[in-house]
């Protein structure tokens, strides 16, 4: 079989770019393991699909090389695939810090990519894994479990290691090393953290509460929800830290991320100094939380009244400063995205192609950069999918 243009990965990015390539009157085949299409499309956020943000910028972005991605997001913004989205007549709604989500579900995205790539005359080959690849310096050759393919230009849109039961695998990365292409160390990024066992013990006995908090590092903080979970910590704000987090480090949360000492804590402590710290605390953080913090000896089970100023003081720094030192993530399994990846440097930003074999390509999250939560990795992915068709005339 032989096709102008392949595209390995039938995921957001490699879907776009193929309805691009194919409406510019190119013959396109789609290659991908799984049986359905962009399946994690479907099932992210919530199967709304968070698709994109209304606010995009680099500094978003987690890549060795931190201004690799300005370049395509420049070339094809958010607002370009909004207007598509609207072209499509998709319902969607904004939720907090600009995420746009569907109204209806994330079959609305995978079914406009559809439609797109049939006005082109994409085909799409799934259920077709890739074992190797070759070039003779000219084009490819595939060798897949349907036979060999022959090929042009090759475009690899592949996805990352994360959420393994959607099929993703490391072929992505196989296939950078096989042409002596640099890849960055991968691992999990927006995971949820395991806690070491005497902690954890304690802290599961909150399992499905929420608190908005400011998680940080020395490096970044992130103000949102934290969720306890019977493995840990989860959460907007602990996926968002994860990403920045390294092996052995401790966090530091802020449980009372809009309370300042002077202007609203100690009013509150003096407002009801006859109750007990723990009931007066529940007035703003939930009840079994606040007796977790006494088991854990973090706050005493005395009355309000017992406390001179600095022990008030002393009793804000605690819960404005509760330092944990996780155990470890989840790994892929619950990772929504994965770090590192094909190396920037062995890449165009413009075009995304591989800088020693101009005819292939690299696109989306097997590449060396990846998004914080909230519709991010998919402008990503439109964005490198959007480059790489453009350096097609």
């Amino acid at each position: 079989m032989q096709t102008k243009i392949t595209i390995v990965g039938a995921g957001a990015a490699g879907i776009f770019c193929a309805g691009l390539l194919g409406q510019k009157g190119y013959d396109v085949t789609v290659f991908d393991n799984g049986k359905k299409l962009g399946r994690k499309i479907l099932m992210s956020g919530g199967g709304k699909c968070n698709f994109t943000n209304l606010t995009v910028e680099s500094s978003n972005y987690i890549s060795s090389n931190p201004h690799f991605c300005k370049s395509a997001l420049k070339r094809f913004t958010q607002w370009d695939f909004i207007q598509l989205v609207n072209q499509y007549n998709i319902a969607y709604h904004e939720k907090e810090h600009g995420q746009l989500f569907c109204d209806n579900s994330a079959q609305d995205i995978v079914d406009m990519l559809l439609k797109e790539c049939q006005k082109g005359h994409v085909k799409f080959m799934m259920q077709t894994q890739v074992e190797d690849i070759d070039s003779d310096g000219q084009g490819f050759k595939l060798h897949t479990s349907r036979g060999m393919i022959d090929c042009e230009n090759l475009i690899i849109a592949t996805g990352g290691l994360s959420m393994p039961a959607l099929g993703m695998t490391s072929i992505g990365y196989k296939i950078a090393e096989k042409f002596d292409i640099p890849v960055v160390p991968v691992r999990a990024g927006l995971v949820p953290f395991t806690l070491h066992k005497p902690l954890l013990d304690v802290l599961s006995t909150l399992s499905g509460i929420a608190i908005p908090v400011e998680v940080s590092n020395k490096r970044i903080s992130f103000k949102e929800n934290l969720l306890f979970t019977h493995r840990g910590l989860s959460g907007p704000a602990i996926l968002q830290i994860s990403s920045y987090w390294q092996a052995g480090e401790s966090i530091t949360i802020n449980l009372l991320p809009d309370l300042t000492f002077d202007s609203s804590f100690k009013p509150l402590l003096a407002q009801n100094r006859n109750q007990t710290i723990k009931n007066c605390l529940a007035q703003i953080l939930p009840k079994r939380f606040i007796e977790v913090l006494i088991r854990l000896n973090l706050i005493k089970d005395i009355t309000v009244k017992q406390l001179d100023l600095k022990q008030q003081q002393d009793l804000y720094n605690t819960l404005t400063h509760w330092s944990i030192t996780p155990n470890g993530t989840e790994g892929y399994r619950t990772a929504e995205v994965t770090l590192g990846g094909v190396s920037t440097d062995a890449l165009s930003s413009k075009t995304m192609a591989v800088k020693t074999y101009p005819n292939l390509y690299f696109i989306g999250e097997v590449v060396d950069v990846s998004g914080w939560l909230g519709g991010y990795n998919f402008q990503w992915a439109w964005s490198s999918a959007f480059a790489c068709a453009q350096a097609f005339n």
